[in-house]
């Protein structure tokens, strides 16, 4: 994976691309037979292995232009590029093929990558929408704080198009830009305005959008994910905690019409990030600046035995309203779409689904790398 940091001071930032392996320490259970004796010899050899632990491969690159607001990775022909958002405004471009090769070889590697393949400052102040299309290979959409989002078209010599003219429509900062899974030409975006906004790259008048979802939350909407597999829903998170799913079938032309078809308000605080499942069209994960991160299934619905089995277990806890039974009562009252909550990180910035391992979840935060992968998913 690649990865980018915030250091305190600019020089310090740098690009990691990272190679994990050996994430498979789980220990068998022991069977019932096994005596304490025969247990207690196997956990002192897998302790003591070093070829059972986990192990993590970097290759550096240097970044002393300022903080990486957001990074994203693309595989274009044969080249493994990623596209690096910096704080001090400018839009860069790296091939990692280099860095990947030096991984095969060494643990750690501060590499002298020279300069980038290209680099975009037209945007003038910073940002943190940025995105590859799966579709059209080297596409890339950006959008900054100052509202403006650029179309990139990759030419035949390794470098970039630049459309100079910004599609314009969101009145705040665009915070997240997602392509559509199986559209060139069609990109979605939401901003600090409130609002969720479908586009049609190739529209001469750049200041309207296809769809625009006005009042989508109740506060800024911080990221969107597309469903590659049910191409026509979009999840959404906002400042206000709530997740919101769309589906465009449902849309009308008046504004006023469109709804969600989902909402679950169960985080605390902002949500940091969203993303659907890459192969269960039902399943997507979230994360919020209430240090959680949670995993969520459409499909999963109560049924009328298990309300009335709550209920009743509700009932025998009696009518305390004691710390305990509010803590179980906030249990109970918990979606039934929810599936499992991730906690431990601090500041939680990003969550991936690992594209080949079903279920695996990446995420970074302030404090650490987590990946994990439940028996939820």
């Amino acid at each position: 994976m690649v990865t980018g940091t915030q250091a305190p001071k600019a020089h310090l930032n740098t690009i990691h691309v990272l190679h994990l392996s050996r994430m498979t320490k789980f220990k068998q259970k022991n069977n019932d037979e096994e005596s304490d004796e025969e247990s207690e010899s196997s956990d002192e050899e897998d302790d003591g292995s070093p070829d059972s632990q986990p192990l993590l491969r970097s290759a550096e690159i240097p970044h002393p232009w300022g903080a990486i607001n957001r990074i994203r990775f693309a595989e274009v022909g044969s080249s493994m590029l990623a596209a690096s958002w910096c704080d001090s405004g400018a839009v860069r471009i790296w091939n990692l093929n280099k860095q990947l090769q030096e991984l095969k070889n060494s643990f750690f590697n501060k590499s002298e990558a020279g300069p980038p393949l290209f680099t975009f400052s037209g945007h003038q102040v910073e940002g943190f929408s940025i995105a590859w299309s799966d579709v059209a290979k080297g596409y890339l959409a950006t959008g900054d704080c100052a509202k403006n989002i650029h179309i990139w078209v990759p030419n035949e010599a390794g470098t970039w198009h630049v459309d100079q003219t910004p599609l314009i429509g969101h009145t705040k900062s665009v915070e997240d830009i997602q392509w559509s899974p199986t559209e060139p030409n069609v990109i979605a975006s939401c901003s600090v305005d409130k609002s969720i906004r479908i586009w049609d790259t190739r529209a001469r008048n750049l200041s309207s959008c296809m769809i625009a979802i006005e009042d989508a939350h109740e506060s800024d909407v911080n990221v969107i994910s597309w469903n590659k597999l049910d191409t026509f829903f979009l999840l959404s998170g906002g400042d206000d905690g709530a997740i919101k799913v769309w589906d465009f079938r449902k849309f009308a032309n008046s504004v006023k019409t469109n709804k969600p078809v989902a909402v679950f308000k169960y985080h605390l605080e902002p949500i940091t990030s969203v993303e659907w499942h890459p192969s269960d069209n039902t399943v997507f994960a979230a994360s919020g600046e209430d240090h959680q991160i949670t995993l969520w299934d459409l499909a999963v619905e109560k049924d009328d035995e298990e309300i009335e089995s709550e209920d009743q277990e509700l009932k025998e806890e009696g009518a305390d309203e004691d710390e305990e039974n509010e803590e179980l009562k906030a249990e109970k009252n918990a979606p039934p779409q929810l599936l499992f909550v991730h906690r431990g990180q601090r500041d939680i910035k990003e969550l991936h689904f690992h594209p080949q391992i079903p279920g695996l979840v990446i995420s970074t935060a302030a404090n650490s790398f987590d990946i994990f992968k439940t028996i939820s998913v």
